[in-house]
């Protein structure tokens, strides 16, 4: 069973490996990159790449710039985690504290009455 679950999770990563491969090796002519409007027969700042280098670039900060927005989105998820951990870890000290204060005496326990 877990041979198959390790080649159910090997053979799409290989098959994406092999077409990002493929890809790369269509999309390997030089291309340049032009980052001014504002003047296009003479642009300040060019960049010249393989199209594929700069498509997965693109590619990359996409991910990142999706990471990021989604960090900052999940925040009050983070900060109401944060807030019960330190409710429920003062709930804690305070039933410690209660048990210290009974010295040791025992808690009478509910139990639920047998039936007749």
């Amino acid at each position: 069973m877990k041979r198959m679950l390790i080649w159910l999770m090997y053979v799409p990563v290989v098959f994406i490996a092999v077409l990002v491969l493929l890809f790369a090796v269509a999309n390997r002519q030089w291309v340049t990159l032009s980052l001014d409007p504002f003047n296009p027969l003479a642009p300040a700042l060019t960049v010249q790449a393989p199209l594929f280098l700069l498509l997965f670039a693109v590619l990359m900060l996409g991910v990142l710039l999706g990471g990021c927005a989604s960090w900052l989105k999940q925040g009050r998820h983070r900060r109401a985690g944060r807030k019960a951990r330190a409710e429920a870890e003062r709930h804690k000290a305070e039933v410690d504290r209660l048990k210290a204060q009974q010295g040791g005496a025992a808690v009478p326990r509910l139990t639920a009455a047998a039936p007749f």
